[in-house]
């Protein structure tokens, strides 16, 4: 039997005892060593992380490094052009790649006689006492990612995250976000979710936090591997600007990607707290799109019953794809995936599950001019549902469908491999203003949380930029709002705000939202802290936008040194900027601050809950 030893990650400052044996990635900030008995994880010869993992000293010992170059490039995302390099170490069944900015490990099987697949020994343990910002499990991944310093809390029960108390929760979703030690990050996720595999969760029991697969039935014979576990280490720079995730992803398998574009999306939802079976809303909407000069409207739930609606008169969802496409916007509708919440559920539903069901409506679908589909209310993370949405996203692909999951799993690197899945959800987003008031209150500062978590690990559906208030208010400041659009990376950006609430605002922000990009060229992290408050650059073309958000109660300083862009700091460059600044005025009746500028200052105050936008260009 093997013997799985403890990785225990050590408290800052802890001394060695004996002499270790050391892999290192490509740069050498980043090592892994064991010794003792017990194998670190460092950075910068700082150690941060502890795992659970058939590794020894005698297993490193005159390992060989086989090096991994990773240069592609991506249609949307937080970096177009993506490149890392790492030393990946074979220990037996152990893969193990150390990254320049991170960790990665799977198990790699032969000759598996149809069985199983084998019990994963991976864990992370966590010392009582180091902040950590965790989500509490449920396969939409909707809720909060409190700041604590124990494993040991009471968490928020309730879908969606009520404020009804439950007992201490062992069940954890990724991404989980660990303070090592000051101002050095580990963030754990996972990779590369293939046919065969069930995603994998994490249980505790006091400090060690054990990787356990969701359910997976399948017999294997022959060659099987697990997805890859994440670890990405550093700086808040290095973790927030990482795409570690599709590094380790399979590469596009989707030839032809000429009709995959990224773009903003008028959406019906948020502010009728219902779907999309009424012709003339769905028309208030495509007409919005046509005024912001967005190139999609999603046609929400419901659509199948339109020709039932009185005041439709007959009309179809044939009739308002057409219309969408009269007014030059191109229209996404959605479906119940239908192995989730059935009954009671919105439909259509069982038009998906069986291929050639599946095949005869995305035909359909593409046939009329539909863009793209959108698919909710999946029911875990199982094999069957991993399967199911490859299953989902080549059959898009073969139609020319884009694809948008809600209600589903986190990204796992799928967005590379399929560039037509452009956005998924599983976030506690805006969409919650319509069902519980819980979201009013704690909004700002979980804001101020996600590029630290969700958000790095892939396109998030947040559904920002809400100005009105739907059917529980919120607090956040209309500066806020917009810069939600740029700290929040989605290839398919959905405006969640009402037509006349958006077509009420300043020319200014009517223009901004008209032009905003739903892909990034690069991102750089700027200043912030979980929870506290962001601040990020994102470049599209020679344009630079600078958001940030305060995600406390009380006024704030938002530090914004741009020094690492020359020149947007006219250092040298000979290039002359102009921008255009986005901020709070701090009054109720005229809520904007708008300004040009051909400077730009070093930081913000902000006001309690508010935020910034800054949309900058250079010319010689």
């Amino acid at each position: 039997m093997k013997r799985f030893i403890l990785l225990w990650l050590a408290v800052a400052g802890m001394t060695m005892t004996a002499v270790a044996e050391k892999v290192a990635s490509p740069n050498g900030k980043i090592t892994m060593e064991v010794a003792d008995g017990r194998c670190f994880v460092n950075y910068q010869r700082q150690q941060v992380m502890e795992l659970r993992l058939p590794v020894t000293a005698t297993s490193l010992k005159g390992v060989k490094a086989q090096r991994v170059n990773v240069d592609y490039t991506m249609l949307s995302g937080k970096r177009l052009h993506c490149m890392n390099a790492a030393n990946e170490y074979r220990l037996g069944q152990l893969v193990i790649r150390l990254y320049n900015d991170g960790l990665a490990y799977r198990y790699e099987y032969t000759n598996l006689q149809n069985q199983r697949h084998p019990e994963e020994q991976s864990a992370y343990v966590i010392p009582e006492g180091k902040k950590r910002w965790m989500l509490q499990w449920s396969d939409g991944y909707e809720g909060f990612f409190p700041m604590t310093t124990t494993a040991e809390v009471k968490t928020l029960g309730g879908f969606g995250g009520s404020s009804v108390q439950k007992d201490n929760n062992t069940h954890w979703a990724y991404p989980l976000l660990m303070e090592a030690s000051d101002g050095v990050f580990a963030l754990i996720t996972e990779a590369n979710i293939e046919r065969r595999q069930s995603a994998s969760s994490l249980f505790n029991k006091g400090e060690v936090f054990s990787v356990v697969p969701d359910q997976n039935d399948l017999q294997l014979t022959g060659e099987w591997h697990t997805p890859w576990r994440v670890v990405i280490i550093g700086k808040l720079a290095d973790v927030v600007e990482s795409t570690l995730v599709t590094d380790l992803s399979e590469p596009s398998k989707v030839e032809d990607t000429s009709w995959v574009k990224p773009g903003v999306v008028s959406w019906v939802y948020w502010a009728n707290n219902h779907g999309s079976n009424d012709y003339n809303i769905i028309k208030k909407y495509v007409d919005l799109a046509v005024a912001l000069h967005l190139p999609y409207v999603l046609i929400d739930a419901e659509w199948d019953e339109m020709d039932k609606l009185a005041s439709n008169e007959g009309k179809t969802i044939e009739d308002a794809v057409a219309y969408a496409l009269q007014q030059g916007v191109k229209p996404m509708i959605w479906y119940n995936s239908s192995v989730g919440w059935i009954d009671g559920a919105p439909g259509p539903k069982f038009r998906l599950n069986k291929p050639e069901d599946r095949e005869k409506e995305f035909a359909w679908c593409e046939k009329i001019g539909v863009a793209g589909v959108k698919v909710d209310f999946f029911s875990g993370d199982n094999q069957m549902n991993m399967d199911y949405c490859i299953d989902l996203m080549e059959s898009a692909a073969r139609h020319h469908l884009l694809i948008n999951f809600h209600g589903a799993t986190i990204p796992r690197g799928w967005q590379r491999t399929y560039p037509n899945l452009l956005s998924t959800e599983g976030v506690y987003g805006a969409e919650w203003y319509n069902n519980v008031p819980t979201f009013t209150n704690r909004a700002a500062c979980h804001n101020a949380t996600l590029p630290y978590t969700r958000n790095i690990i892939g396109p998030m559906d947040y559904t920002p930029c809400a100005f009105s208030d739907s059917q529980h208010p919120h607090i956040t400041s209309h500066a806020h709002e917009l810069a939600l659009t740029v700290l929040y990376e989605s290839g398919l950006q959905h405006l969640a705000d009402r037509p006349e609430s958006f077509l009420a605002q300043p020319r200014a922000v009517q223009d901004f939202l008209s032009q905003l990009p739903a892909a990034w060229d690069e991102t750089r992290f700027v200043s912030g802290y979980p929870g506290e408050s962001a601040v990020l650059a994102r470049r599209s073309g020679d344009t630079w936008y600078v958001a940030g958000i305060n995600g406390s109660d009380e006024s704030q300083t938002l530090k914004v040194p741009l020094d690492f862009l020359p020149s947007l700091t006219g250092e040298g460059s000979g290039e002359r900027l102009t921008a255009t600044l986005f901020n709070d005025s701090g009054q109720q009746d005229a809520p904007w601050n708008i300004q040009t500028a051909t400077t730009l200052p070093t930081s913000v105050v902000s006001q309690p809950r508010g935020g910034f936008v800054w949309v900058i260009k250079t010319e010689k």
